[in-house]
């Protein structure tokens, strides 16, 4: 009996140690005083990127995989309407122009010479006119003419004085030239047609899709012949630079972790290779540690999601890729890294 009672007291004591053993041996208490060990995933930023137009695809000029950089031409529309458009505005730019070119320059001297000419003779038809009503009107005293011949003569003579009139004017228009209210609208006019060209210009320039920064391919969404929206993706591009790793601090230690300190960082692939790296972000608020992340902690304390940047020259650290992260404690400002790496 004393027998049975002694091997019941050692068996909770060994599985006790066993427990312990594993523990130790999986890194789940490899905090210590001084170092903290924080676990998580290498993450990157991506995008989704679309065409700013609505057309078929005509072409896409990078595959899966493929590296590219900032602004390098990604992929094409078809673009007979908009060369078409293009073209349009073009000619309607060339005829605004001349337009208002012509108003600006004015009558020209042969016009000139010709509205003087057409005042000059006019004029001695007014005269002519005139002098006839004058005669006709003295034979009418003499009983040598009709009032009837008096008054046709009197129309006629006020009908060439109102032509008279008439061509002074229009002289008097061709010297002066356009109105200044008629160059201000055809000046507008122009305005306008460049902003037409200038659209037509920029709906031709989003048929193509550019790299916005370094990165890769991750993704071919669409493919030549497929309609393409603004609200569609085409491809996906992970951004080589910044890479971070996301993990989660534990509330106790918040206090002993500032924002720029240094910290290194291992993975599983290249277990023989750490990377420099600092930290970037703290969140302000606090979370429950998810069920998917690995800490020294209880799952039910409360953590602080983190980013751990890191220095990835020979862009060894992939998405989703798992890495440990170690940061000495209560490091000195003069510990703190100037937030990149240093070339």
């Amino acid at each position: 009996m004393q027998k049975k009672k002694i091997i019941t007291a050692i068996v909770p004591l060994v599985v006790i140690a066993i427990i312990a053993v594993f523990w130790w041996k999986n890194g789940l208490n490899v905090n210590d005083e001084s170092t903290l060990h924080l676990y998580g995933n290498v993450d990157i930023r991506e995008a989704q990127l679309a065409f700013n137009s609505s057309e078929h695809v005509f072409e896409i000029l990078v595959q899966e995989g493929d590296r590219v950089t900032k602004g390098q031409l990604l992929a094409r529309l078809h673009t007979e309407l908009l060369d078409a458009q293009l073209a349009e505005a073009e000619a309607a730019l060339r005829a605004q122009q001349q337009t208002l070119a012509k108003l600006e320059a004015g009558s020209r001297p042969e016009e000139i010479r010709k509205g003087q000419a057409e005042f000059n003779a006019t004029r001695a038809t007014a005269k002519s006119t005139n002098d006839s009503y004058d005669r006709i009107a003295r034979l009418l005293e003499k009983k040598m003419a009709s009032p009837e011949d008096v008054e046709k003569a009197y129309s006629l003579a006020d009908a060439a004085k109102a032509q008279m009139e008439a061509s002074k004017q229009a002289l008097a228009l061709l010297q002066a030239g356009p109105r200044e209210e008629d160059i201000a609208v055809a000046r507008a006019q122009l305005a306008a047609g460049e902003a037409r060209l200038e659209l037509a210009r920029q709906q031709l320039e989003n048929a193509n899709l550019y790299a916005p920064a370094d990165g890769i391919i991750r993704k071919r969404i669409l493919e030549p012949g497929d309609m393409a929206f603004p609200q569609t993706p085409v491809l996906t591009l992970a951004f080589i630079d910044p890479v971070w790793v996301r993990a989660y601090l534990p509330e106790p230690m918040l206090g002993r972790v500032a924002l720029g300190v240094k910290a290194l960082i291992s993975t599983d692939s290249y277990p023989d290779k750490t990377y420099e790296g600092w930290v970037g972000y703290i969140s302000p608020t606090a979370e429950f540690t998810p069920k998917s992340v690995q800490t020294p902690e209880l799952r039910i304390r409360l953590v602080y999601s983190v980013r751990v940047y890191a220095c990835n020259r020979q862009e060894e650290l992939r998405l989703g890729m798992p890495a440990t992260v170690t940061i000495e404690l209560d490091q000195t400002l003069s510990d703190i890294t100037a937030n990149h790496c240093e070339p």
